[in-house]
């Protein structure tokens, strides 16, 4: 992958990661009109955000099942007071793990915590780490490789 593809991957996740935060405040009456306004007023036009999107619509798609992990992973801590923008960067990561094989696990945790340092603060990056690195430990795969994208929706749940 070039480093162009990276900085791409790259603003789409913090594009997600924006709109899964706003989208946790204030879920939308019309989620497509929503999503079209949020990348109309993007610095880059909506193709740019390709990855990002594909996140954002996998991460509501597979809402329920993120957010079980979530709470099964996050050991003595109630779910409802897990910030709003930790949520957000938790979505992205675990929807990349669980259902995009075509990125390695340690790829989405590395770039969870370094989204965690540029929006929350210093002790999120610990947090968030303890839930993925848990996860990833669950998902009976090698962490430093990918699966073939053909598989992306059909990722293994645990």
């Amino acid at each position: 992958m070039s480093k162009s593809q990276f900085a791409d991957r790259r603003d789409g996740r913090v594009a997600a990661v924006q709109y899964l935060y706003a989208w946790s405040i204030n879920p939308p009456a019309d989620p497509e009109g929503d999503l079209k306004w949020f990348f109309e007023n993007q610095e880059q036009p909506r193709a740019h955000y390709a990855f990002g999107e594909e996140i954002i619509q996998g991460g509501i798609a597979h809402l329920a099942a993120i957010d079980a992990h979530i709470r099964a992973l996050a050991h003595n801590w109630e779910f409802d007071r897990i910030a709003k923008i930790d949520l957000a960067i938790l979505r992205v990561a675990i929807y990349e793990m669980m259902f995009r094989t075509d990125i390695p696990p340690i790829v989405s945790i590395n770039e969870a915590i370094d989204l965690s340092k540029q929006f929350s603060n210093a002790d999120a990056k610990r947090f968030i780490n303890g839930i993925l690195d848990r996860l990833k430990d669950q998902l009976g795969r090698d962490a430093r490789k990918s699966g073939t994208v053909e598989n992306r929706e059909g990722g293994k749940q645990v």
